[in-house]
């Protein structure tokens, strides 16, 4: 009697149509890897919000990408990364790549979760992204000409998500990475003040950083429909985690790829060659 075939194992990536999601995806993709793309959307949809969806999306699945959004600093996270984890090794997933974030007390929690699952994890514990600027949340604010941010003076080593993904998918296909953290950085040091003045120099336009209060921050973005957790999420991310604790450069990207990481300045001139920062902020 003839034996049926294992389906290929999966690799699955959740926020696949988010910024370093659907980085990873494209690049497993190249290298021949049978993915399944994690997100509301996709044909077998996983939804954070709906535990329901969690199964499905495990079934079959060898490897896992996971992001928790919106952030592992929200006090929601911990619980939920517990009960993935937990569904996940049931599920007969043997690796699991984290993101998370530098200096935030849950997301710690959650990577000590994972760590203590009896998967082979790897942890990626990023610094604000390069991308941020022109993909995400401020690239309005550039396109408006001005930053306005409760930033400060703090330094902060800013990483090109591309580096994220390089990562991500080096832990995710090669052995040697389980069981390590890599804390990525970007090469360098910079204010948030600085890196606009990169981005102004890069593309040409009339663009600057501008200091306001946290109270004016939060007003604004409540005047534009921010949601009042999404806004209590950022004013956290610019108090208490840009307060200078994660002022350092990191050497993970050089550990986990043999590289040095790419330079904002390089991630500027790109963008700009890109046209991303060539329109206007419409009404």
């Amino acid at each position: 009697m003839a034996t049926m075939k294992n389906p290929t194992p999966l690799t699955l990536v959740l926020t696949a149509t988010g910024k370093t999601g659907r980085r990873v995806a494209a690049r497993l993709e190249e290298r021949g890897v049978p993915i399944r793309r994690g997100s509301r959307s996709a044909e077998v949809p996983f939804d954070w919000d709906d535990s329901t969806t969690w199964e499905p999306a495990l079934a079959g699945v060898e490897a896992a990408y996971v992001v928790y959004t919106p952030d592992l600093a929200v006090p929601a996270a911990p619980e939920a990364i517990h009960e993935l984890t937990e569904l996940a090794v049931r599920s007969g997933v043997r690796r699991l790549v984290l993101l998370s974030g530098r200096g935030e007390e849950e997301a710690l929690r959650c990577e000590r979760i994972v760590q203590d699952s009896g998967l082979d994890w790897t942890i990626v514990r990023a610094s604000w992204f390069n991308q941020n600027f022109s993909e995400g949340e401020f690239h309005d604010l550039v396109l408006g000409g001005e930053v306005a941010l409760p930033a400060g003076g703090v330094a902060e080593p800013f990483i090109d998500v591309d580096d994220i993904a390089d990562v991500v998918v080096a832990a995710l296909t090669e052995d040697g990475h389980a069981g390590r953290v890599y804390e990525v950085t970007g090469p360098r040091l910079m204010t948030f003040a600085e890196a606009v003045q990169e981005i102004a120099a890069a593309s040409g336009r009339d663009v600057r950083h501008v200091q306001i209060t946290h109270e004016a921050f939060a007003a604004g973005l409540l005047e534009v429909g921010v949601p009042t957790e999404h806004i209590d999420l950022l004013n956290y991310l610019f108090t208490t985690v840009l307060d200078g604790r994660n002022a350092h450069t990191t050497d993970g990207v050089e550990r986990a790829l043999g590289r040095a990481p790419r330079d904002f300045r390089a991630y500027a001139r790109d963008v700009a060659a890109s046209g991303a920062w060539h329109g206007t902020l419409q009404a």
